[in-house]
């Protein structure tokens, strides 16, 4: 009995000693990444992960197998825009010889570049949408790359509750063409309009010759917060059909608001989806990042009932 007593001792400071290196499992399985409206770029076979948290800008996370995760630091400070508060919603692309990130800072759109998918960012220019509508305020951007190069910018406006918007982008995958501006579509289905009236957080890709803009409808703070999707065939019309079924995601297991999410391909070739949930079912804040895994059952996009990934962290900032 002694010895085991022994053995237990050496193995607690063992554990306190190797806490910095060693992952922490959250109580629970609760998802350790506190990160909002999450973001995963997978580049030259590691992952990284952005998202709505820090008030003076955007943190990054890193790993290499979508289980365990390294903070690697703010990816974008303050210091390096224009804008002092909210810094929301990230994406980022690794383009030729530079990575964009596309984010949401004090209610308006932005691009900012990096020589590295952790940073550091740096602003490009004003309000990424100030040639088409100036100063107006917009959220949650995200762009998508078609097969023939052209790139299509999504985002969030606030003229009809909050509806989804679409244009072209330049050559430069920054600067918003003229003539491409369109409307999606706004809240129109019961379950978008338990809180509020709210389409948000849009993401697209492309499976055979349907586009899918999936999104998040009702308002964050509902245990409601969920996500559906819409398609067309063409992409410049912007005549989005919501499908029927809808929400494809919410309340997973004990999970609640789970919304803002994104859809990437991981290493193996299988499609995920990123999503944040609340804290708790009592308490909302930091809301938290979790992985799910999709599938396309002929023309229906679906969420499986595979595990949903609870991320660990392997150091805390």
């Amino acid at each position: 009995m002694k010895s085991k007593k022994i053995a237990a001792h050496i193995i607690l400071a063992l554990s306190l000693l190797m806490g910095s290196v060693l992952p922490l499992h959250a109580e629970g399985d609760k998802s350790q990444v506190p990160l909002a409206d999450p973001y995963i770029l997978l580049d030259e076979g590691k992952y990284y992960a952005y998202g709505t948290h820090d008030s003076d800008g955007i943190r990054c996370y890193s790993s290499d197998d979508l289980h365990s995760w390294k903070y690697e630091g703010q990816a974008l400070n303050k210091v390096n825009t224009t804008e002092s508060v909210w810094f929301w919603a990230p994406e980022v692309y690794h383009i030729g010889d530079r990575y964009i990130m596309y984010y949401s800072a004090n209610e308006h759109l932005y691009a900012a570049t990096a020589d590295s998918p952790k940073g550091p960012f740096h602003q490009v220019g004003t309000y990424q949408m100030n040639a088409l509508l100036g100063s107006e305020y917009c959220i949650d951007s995200s762009v998508f790359f078609d097969d023939d190069g052209k790139a299509w910018l999504f985002f969030v406006r606030f003229n009809d509750g909050n509806c989804i918007w679409q244009c072209q982008l330049a050559d430069d995958y920054i600067t918003p063409l003229p003539g491409t501006l369109r409307k999606c579509f706004a809240a129109s289905q019961p379950w978008e309009r338990k809180m509020g009236r709210i389409n948000e957080g849009p993401n697209v890709i492309k499976h055979g010759r349907y586009y899918y803009l999936t999104f998040s409808g009702n308002d964050y703070h509902s245990p409601d917060y969920a996500v559906g999707y819409a398609t067309t065939t063409n992409i410049a019309t912007g005549s989005w059909e919501k499908y029927a079924a809808n929400p494809i995601l919410c309340r997973r297991d004990e999970l609640v608001g789970t919304g803002h999410h994104s859809l990437f391909t991981d290493k193996e070739g299988i499609l995920r989806i990123v999503f944040h949930a609340h804290n708790t079912t009592e308490s909302i804040h930091p809301r938290l990042s979790y992985i799910g895994t999709a599938r396309f059952n002929g023309s229906r996009l679906e969420i499986t009932d595979d595990p949903i990934i609870r991320p660990t962290v392997t150091a805390t900032p």
